[in-house]
């Protein structure tokens, strides 16, 4: 029985590994072993979410709690390491671009253990973002590298990376939605805010370079009452967002404006089933890009690079500075924006596609 550790640090790293879990789980040669780093502490991991993804509690928690960049890493080095020795797994795979990611990858192949990197090949070009760095240090040395689209694929080859340790699988997170996708119809969120289906938008920023500098954020505060004025915006609220409209006095001015509905974080299901019926997405976010690229809806990045280009050069995705915004709804608001259309492989089938190249390369089957 070949033993396989699934690594997850936080909410959106379980929502990765949920398709892959029950498609191994299912398999007579593989026996899957989640792993919690406890990257931080999220209100939304509660049972219901475990419910949700049809997924058992953790079989290992490490519990290592929030902490800076070198903190969360050495902190998941020392404690999976003594897991690794105790177990011996024969594969480790980790997801995305998250500390532990990078951390667990490491860790594992100081001890000679295989590891694939599921969503593998990303990049924004921009170093000054700790996930790149991830990412790249991450695919330096995994043994497989998953990608989610030709771009990545063409990425890694660049980078000197061996085709053989390359395979094109799909996004996992298509297939995260689509296994929620009657829990998140069954919602019907819009209802609950008083609002009808195509008829709005949605908001989430959290990124430093949008929300910790006081006027960016003033800036950008402005815009989105400007647009709620025009259709009604609900934002979803990140905890470092709302400390910093807090602190320069923005909150009341976003809280006040006609049209406008702040909530605290939504769980996916909640936010999900807001996006899915939306006219519109503003953002700063990486997945979501790749969300409303698989449903068809416009998206507009507030971001001057992207890790996820297919969502531009194929998807519903377009990157703008805050001072772009307006002209951006405007286009959306008259029909001028990309239809888009799904890129290859996003179909939810990743996980299966995946569960076939770890079992080839783990029987050495052609």
């Amino acid at each position: 029985m070949t033993l396989v550790h699934l690594i997850a640090a936080a909410r959106p790293n379980f929502m990765k590994v949920a398709p892959l879990y029950h498609e191994l789980n299912r398999l007579d040669w593989c026996e899957p072993v989640i792993v919690h780093t406890g990257q931080h502490y999220d209100a939304n991991m509660s049972d219901n979410f475990f419910d949700d993804l049809q997924l058992p509690s953790p079989d290992i928690h490490l519990g290592i709690g929030s902490g800076s960049h070198a903190e969360q890493t050495a902190g998941v080095m020392t404690a999976y390491e003594k897991i690794i020795v105790e177990q011996k797994p024969d594969w480790i795979i980790v997801v995305g671009d998250v500390n532990p990611t990078m951390a667990v990858t490491l860790c594992a192949k100081k001890l000679l253990v295989s590891v694939a990197h599921l969503e593998a090949g990303l990049r924004s070009g921009d170093r000054s973002m700790p996930e790149e760095l991830n990412r790249l240090v991450t695919d330096s040395i995994a043994d497989v590298l998953w990608t989610p689209s030709p771009d990545a694929d063409e990425n890694l080859i660049k980078e000197g990376v061996a085709v053989s340790k390359i395979s094109n699988v799909g996004n996992i997170m298509i297939d995260s939605y689509e296994l929620l996708r009657e829990k998140i119809q069954a919602e019907s969120v819009p209802a609950k805010y008083d609002l009808q289906s195509g008829k709005y938008g949605v908001v989430t920023l959290h990124r430093p370079s949008n929300v910790d500098n006081r006027d960016t954020l003033t800036l950008l505060a402005d815009y989105l009452r400007e647009v709620s004025r025009e259709i009604p915006l609900v934002f979803s609220l990140h905890p470092r967002t709302r400390k910093n409209l807090e602190t320069y006095d923005l909150f009341e001015r976003l809280d006040g404006a006609p049209g406008m509905q702040i909530t605290d974080p939504l769980s996916y299901i909640q936010f999900m089933g807001l996006v899915r019926e939306s006219k519109f997405l503003i953002t700063d976010s990486g997945g979501v890009q790749e969300e409303t690229s698989y449903l068809g809806i416009p998206c507009v990045t507030l971001r001057d690079t992207t890790e996820r280009p297919i969502t531009i050069s194929l998807g519903t995705n377009k990157l703008a500075a805050p001072d772009q915004l307006m002209d951006c709804i405007s286009d959306i608001s008259q029909g001028k924006w990309s239809k888009g259309q799904r890129p290859p492989l996003w179909d939810g089938h990743t996980a299966q596609r995946v569960a076939e190249d770890l079992y080839r390369r783990t029987t050495n089957v052609a």
